[in-house]
């Protein structure tokens, strides 16, 4: 197998991974990656603001109201403006989605990162440079991505 068959099926075989930990936990919790991100991030800061949800996982404030537009549809999270400052919109979990916080499955990142961790600082540097160039030779430095295994619609960050 040539050198660039041998990397396209290495990537091929991440994004299964991916793929196939993302139907797992829509089939058990009912959720994506990305929902279960944003409702742990609720979870930790009852209250949070769409910002501020957006900086801590890295996605753009659109995307964050996209995905809080799905969740407040399946009640599992709402949007509390407050009577304080009416220019500020708190999100909540509701009991139905702290429900689906305690029950979704480990994220595949924790796996990945527990095992990143025990690499040497070297060693973890050369894995991101290579990964940020194959980002770059695949045209996806501009793709809107968080640190979570997830698939699902890809957009550009427009921030």
């Amino acid at each position: 197998m040539r050198k660039d068959e041998e990397l396209l099926v290495a990537l091929r075989r991440v994004i299964r991974a991916v793929d196939l930990r993302s139907k797992q936990l829509s089939k058990d919790v009912g959720i994506t990656g990305p929902q279960l991100m944003v409702l742990q991030n609720i979870a930790e800061k009852p209250g949070i603001m769409v910002k501020e949800i957006a900086d801590n996982i890295n996605l753009s404030p659109a995307t964050i109201t996209n995905i809080l537009d799905r969740l407040e549809a399946r009640e599992l999270a709402n949007r509390i403006r407050s009577t304080e400052d009416k220019r500020k919109v708190g999100v909540y979990l509701t009991e139905k989605g702290q429900q689906a916080v305690e029950t979704a499955p480990r994220p595949l990142q924790e796996h990945f990162v527990e095992r990143f961790s025990q690499l040497a600082e070297w060693e973890q540097s050369q894995m991101i440079a290579t990964m940020q160039r194959i980002a770059s030779m695949m045209d996806a430095e501009q793709i809107d991505a968080s640190p979570v295994l997830a698939v699902g619609t890809l957009t550009e960050r427009h921030d």
